[in-house]
C-alpha cells in the first residue's frame, strides 16, 4: 500500500498512565503533511499539540495508530532506527534554545555532526556555513552568554539546518523573543521553507507567528479541530 505524503498520522492515540489515572492526550488524530509545507500547529495547553510534536520528532511513541514517514511505519522501527531517523532527517528548534553554555556558537552548531561522525575540519566548515546562512557571520567564537536572545535562536536554527534536514520541527521558536526578533526568526524559517525546500512544522500559541505558515492546524482535546490553508501567507 502506497502511503501519501512526507508524514502521515493515522488514527493516532496516546494515553499516559493507567486506569483511573489515565490521560488520553491524543484521541485518534489523522494528519498528512507533504514535502515543502510550512505548517503551524496551535491549540490550548493540554490540547495534544506538544504530544503530537514529540511523536513526529520520534521522541515519543503512540499508544495505538500509525506514524508513517516517507512510507515507513515508524512504529515498526527499533529505538536505534528511530534515533537514526532523527539524526538523518529532522532538525529541532526549541523555545529555550538548548545551547551548551560553555561552548562557542560554532561548536554548538557542530554538535549534530559529531553524532554523525563527520571529520572535524569538514564539521567546522559546515557549521560556519550554517551560521552564515542565519546572518551570524563572524559570531562563531561567541559563547551563548555573549549573544542576544535573537542571536541565540539563530544559533539554534543553524544547528538545526547544519545536517541539511528534510524537516524542521520548531517548538515555540519565538516564545522568548520580542516582536522584532520574532519577526526576524520567522523570516529565516520562511526563507528556509521557500528557498531551501525544507518542510517546517511549528508549534506556536501566537497567531501573529502562525500567520507566516501556509497551513494552520488547531488541536483541541486531543483531536484536530480545524485544518485550514492560510491564504494570507505572503
Amino acid at each position: 500500500m502506497a502511503i501519501a505524503g512526507l508524514i502521515r498520522l493515522d488514527a493516532l492515540h496516546k494515553t499516559y498512565g493507567r486506569g483511573a489515572a489515565a490521560v488520553e492526550a491524543l484521541r485518534g488524530v489523522d494528519l498528512t503533511i507533504d514535502e515543502g509545507e510550512f505548517v503551524a500547529i496551535m491549540g490550548p495547553s493540554g490540547s495534544g499539540k506538544s504530544t503530537a510534536m514529540n511523536i513526529l520528532g520520534c521522541l515519543d511513541t503512540p499508544t495505538t495508530g500509525h506514524y508513517w514517514f516517507r512510507g515507513v511505519d515508524v512504529g515498526t522501527l527499533t529505538t536505534d532506527q528511530r534515533a537514526l531517523l532523527r539524526r538523518q532527517y529532522l532538525g529541532f528548534i526549541f523555545q529555550g534554545y538548548n545551547l551548551l553554555p560553555r561552548t562557542s556558537a560554532v561548536e554548538n552548531v557542530e554538535m549534530p555532526l559529531i553524532y554523525r561522525r563527520v571529520p572535524s575540519r569538514e564539521r567546522r566548515e559546515l557549521a560556519r556555513r550554517a551560521l552564515d546562512a542565519v546572518g551570524l557571520t563572524g559570531f562563531g567564537h561567541h559563547a551563548p552568554s555573549e549573544l542576544s536572545g535573537g542571536q541565540q535562536q539563530r544559533v539554534a536554527i543553524a544547528r538545526a539546518i547544519v545536517t541539511d534536514p528534510a524537516i524542521i520541527l520548531a517548538d515555540e521558536p519565538t516564545g522568548n523573543l520580542d516582536t522584532a526578533r520574532s519577526q526576524e526568526i520567522m523570516g529565516i524559517l520562511t526563507d528556509l521553507n521557500r528557498n531551501k525546500g525544507i518542510t517546517v512544522i511549528m508549534v506556536t500559541h501566537e497567531p501573529d507567528m502562525a500567520a507566516y505558515a501556509r497551513r494552520i492546524v488547531h488541536f483541541k482535546d486531543g483531536l484536530i479541530e480545524t485544518d485550514e490553508r492560510n491564504r494570507k501567507a505572503a
